[in-house]
């Protein structure tokens, strides 16, 4: 089922207004004069090419990420969607796209998309500021830590935001284009909750799901949290399977059992 959110992203047209969504991804990871590894952690608004996020980071587990993404929502406030792969840690590969990081972003409100597997161009505004931070900044240093990286990188996202004109803006600055989003950042996350006249079950261990006597295999993500089932109205032995409002998959009651 290809997402709705996902198609629109995936067009060569900008979204409407800031923060409508952001994408998401790391820049190709390189060596450092000290022997560690910088991995380039960006973030950019769909719709004003501003550099939200731009972090040397020295590794690409979800606990920096989550971190980082927490001091930009802090900042920023909150995206309705964001765009990313289905590398780690936003997804655990093409067909188990959910972790707990993807899983925290939905239970925030934000509407979470994956690109196509092997198809960079869906995030095509990022991957585009991937190749202007290569050949603006990263061919002309060579990094002797992270520390040194983030130096730079924050002179840099400074002059593409506040300064550098942007071809795809009319030669505007991002900053021009870009304000913080209306969205605070909750503290606290908020109970799930769902509508009353949708069935809930828990996902049991494995990532299984029972529903009517048979078992369906979700996602490992979701073990131990509450979903809801909706109907399809185009097809009878169908249900979407939601978490908060994302959809996360569909089941397909004449399927066989998982093993």
């Amino acid at each position: 089922m290809i997402d709705p959110a996902l198609a629109a992203a995936a067009t060569p047209f900008e979204r409407g207004g800031p923060n409508e969504l952001w994408q998401m991804d790391f820049k190709g990871h390189f060596a450092l004069v000290d022997g560690q590894r910088c991995h380039p952690l960006t973030v950019l608004d769909d719709h004003s090419r501003f550099s939200v996020v731009l972090s040397a980071c020295a590794n690409e587990r979800a606990e920096t990420v989550q971190i980082l993404v927490t001091a930009a929502f802090r900042r920023c406030g909150l995206p309705g969607a964001m765009l990313m792969d289905n590398g780690a840690p936003w997804g655990a590969c093409h067909e188990h796209s959910w972790t707990a990081f993807s899983l925290w972003l939905v239970r925030l409100g934000i509407k979470v998309s994956h690109g196509r597997a092997h198809h960079p161009q869906t995030q095509g505004k990022d991957e585009r500021f991937h190749r202007t931070l290569k050949f603006e900044l990263l061919r002309h240093f060579n990094f002797t830590s992270l520390a040194h990286c983030q130096r730079e990188f924050d002179r840099f996202r400074d002059r593409y935001n506040l300064e550098r004109p942007h071809d795809a803006l009319a030669l505007d600055t991002p900053a021009s284009r870009y304000r913080p989003s209306p969205i605070p950042f909750p503290e606290t996350l908020p109970p799930i909750e769902y509508p009353a006249e949708l069935e809930v079950r828990k996902v049991q261990s494995g990532g299984r799901l029972s529903y009517h006597g048979r078992e369906f295999r979700v996602s490992q993500a979701l073990r131990g949290l509450p979903v809801a089932l909706r109907p399809v109205p185009e097809a009878d032995s169908q249900r979407e399977v939601l978490f908060c409002h994302q959809v996360i998959t569909r089941i397909d009651l004449n399927q066989p059992d998982v093993d």
